[in-house]
């Protein structure tokens, strides 16, 4: 269409005339009907053959950008990451670390939604999000055969107001918080059952002033110098990021240990894309990470 000829077009084409001679007529054959008429060596293309043409154009061109859009993809250049994550981590941890990952990736989109652990294991099982990060202190979920965990397990540290004297302490035990009100998650979390029962153990007993549903507005009433509270030390390092040198909360090691596990959720039978996976990795090295800087806390 472009040359005119057979000989040109083999030229362009790197193959023999013979062989670009062969491929029109096999067309022509298939379709039964004539695309060029031959006059004085040259081809005179007919009207289907410059509908043809332009079909096969916009064809070709929707294959080289589907071509460039798989590489780009490959490299994580482009596509769509869809993140749910629990309150704390979600309120400065986790968008720091999605804003590291997605610096250089224009071309990337992003959902990032917060709900409760509960409702981060359902979204991802259901397959409405890519993955998740969650609180998995409890048990294992019932929808584990649905998703798989990559889970981190931390001690949670006491939250004292920078002005207390306890802050000078190395170790925090129920014993030095006797006296002081309490901030705690609400009775049926698992970690307001375990902090109790290392009050108990110490003959100390447990009976928080303030409960809400998540760490991180705790850390209110601990600026305030109106409670201590011992917290998941994701909530803690959300509040240390999100506060830098200005923060008016101190975390100490809190012993005995009251565990906490975090776990990166993941659909069972569903493949994570390439660019799910790479931050999925991210993630829970960050998470390793934090898990590092609090133990060394001790």
């Amino acid at each position: 269409m472009r040359t005119g000829s057979f000989s040109e077009a083999s030229r362009i084409l790197y193959r023999t005339q013979p062989a670009i001679s062969a491929m029109i007529a096999s067309l022509e054959s298939e379709l039964g009907y004539k695309l060029f008429l031959r006059r004085s060596g040259r081809l005179i293309p007919v009207p289907e053959a410059h509908y043809l043409f332009e079909e096969a154009s916009e064809i070709l061109e929707r294959l080289r950008n589907v071509e460039q859009n798989m590489t780009r993809i490959g490299n994580l250049e482009q596509g769509e990451l869809r993140v749910v994550c629990m309150p704390g981590p979600s309120v400065i941890l986790v968008p720091q670390l999605v804003t590291r990952f997605l610096e250089n990736r224009r071309d990337v989109r992003l959902t990032l939604l917060t709900r409760s652990s509960l409702q981060v294991r359902h979204l991802v099982a259901t397959q409405k999000f890519d993955l998740g990060l969650a609180d998995l202190s409890d048990h294992v979920p019932e929808d584990s055969n649905l998703l798989r965990f990559e889970p981190v397990t931390y001690d949670c540290v006491c939250a004292l107001s920078e002005k207390d004297p306890l802050a000078s302490r190395s170790v925090i035990t129920p014993q030095d918080l006797a006296q002081r009100d309490i901030a705690a998650l609400f009775a049926a979390h698992s970690t307001y059952g375990r902090t109790a029962e290392a009050f108990a153990s110490h003959g100390v007993p447990f009976r928080p002033r303030f409960e809400t549903q998540y760490f991180y507005p705790l850390l209110s009433f601990v600026e305030a110098g109106l409670a201590c509270a011992v917290i998941d030390p994701l909530s803690a390092e959300s509040y240390r990021l999100s506060r830098s040198d200005a923060g008016r909360v101190t975390f100490r090691p809190f012993r005995p240990a009251v565990p906490f596990t975090a776990a990166v959720v993941m659909p069972q039978h569903r493949p994570l894309s390439k660019l799910a996976q790479a931050f999925a990795e991210i993630l829970h090295d960050d998470l390793n990470v934090h898990h590092r800087r609090y133990s060394d806390l001790s």
